[in-house]
């Protein structure tokens, strides 16, 4: 099994939906099932079927959570310097528009593009790694090819 790169931020925030799912989701489900199994016949109870759906749903994610949170190779940023790699917090300025932007190179399970965490496994994060401050990246999106410069790297 392949490790899941967090940083200790994006496992702490995961643990906690853990705890919140198990603590206070799955409880009120189970309550709200057995309210649903009072009013009578199952088959044509939609509170029931709406309950066990979601009840599913908690479940699901439990169990990715559990699964995740068992891979997890969690990273200190903070421990680490030099060219961009995991965890590293760039600024970069598209080429074109002039339009700068910082993003965190993050894990899949924490990316949260409007939120400045981009995911190691998206093709500007990809383009980014190995490279130091003042090197260009050609990036190839959806919308076309795009160049950037790196202006900073840190490791917060």
């Amino acid at each position: 099994m392949e490790k899941i790169p967090l940083t200790r931020a994006g496992y702490d925030k995961l643990q906690a939906e853990l705890k919140q799912l198990k603590s206070e989701e799955r409880p009120a489900i189970i309550k709200a099932i057995a309210e649903a199994r009072e009013h009578g016949d199952l088959s044509e109870n939609a509170e029931y079927h709406s309950a066990k759906e979601k009840q599913s749903f908690i479940e699901g994610r439990i169990k990715e959570l559990e699964g995740v949170m068992s891979l997890a190779d969690v990273i200190d940023p903070a421990r680490m310097s030099g060219a961009i790699k995991f965890g590293a917090t760039v600024g970069i300025v598209d080429e074109d528009t002039d339009a700068e932007k910082t993003y965190q190179i993050v894990g899949e399970y924490e990316a949260d593009l409007e939120a400045g965490r981009l995911n190691i496994k998206s093709p500007l994060a990809r383009a980014l790694i190995g490279k130091e401050e003042g090197d260009s990246v050609e990036v190839r999106t959806p919308g076309g090819d795009r160049s950037y410069e790196i202006l900073s790297i840190s490791y917060l």
